[in-house]
């Protein structure tokens, strides 16, 4: 089946989420935690545990979320990713759509979300 195209959005199917699964794979992971706590004492083993490609690792050292996503990552388990740093899913939702978080807030808000 063909999906239409939306400017600007990368499409998590099939294809993305093989992609992805060792990013998704890892992210999940922070549902612990522990995780978590290993994951900030050395960010780079982490990544290579869980066998993150070159721009997967890179994405991550970034924090770009739109760059993770690309790299095959789910916004569900990014999330779990940026909860590490305090962000949730209007900071991600901010970031994808270029605009600041209030921005987008009020964006979700106009739009009866």
């Amino acid at each position: 089946m063909a999906h239409a195209e939306i400017p600007g959005t990368t499409l998590f199917d099939g294809t993305q989420a093989r992609k992805g699964y060792a990013l998704n794979k890892m992210c999940f992971s922070f549902n612990a935690a522990q995780a978590r706590a290993e994951f900030q004492r050395d960010e780079e083993a982490y990544m290579r545990q869980f066998g993150l490609n070159a721009e997967q690792a890179e994405a991550i050292r970034q924090r770009n979320v739109l760059a993770l996503i690309a790299a095959g990552g789910n916004a569900y388990y990014l999330a779990k990713f940026a909860g590490i740093f305090g962000l949730d899913m209007q900071d991600i939702g901010a970031q994808q759509t270029g605009m600041s978080k209030d921005a987008f807030k009020a964006r979700l808000l106009a739009a009866g979300a």
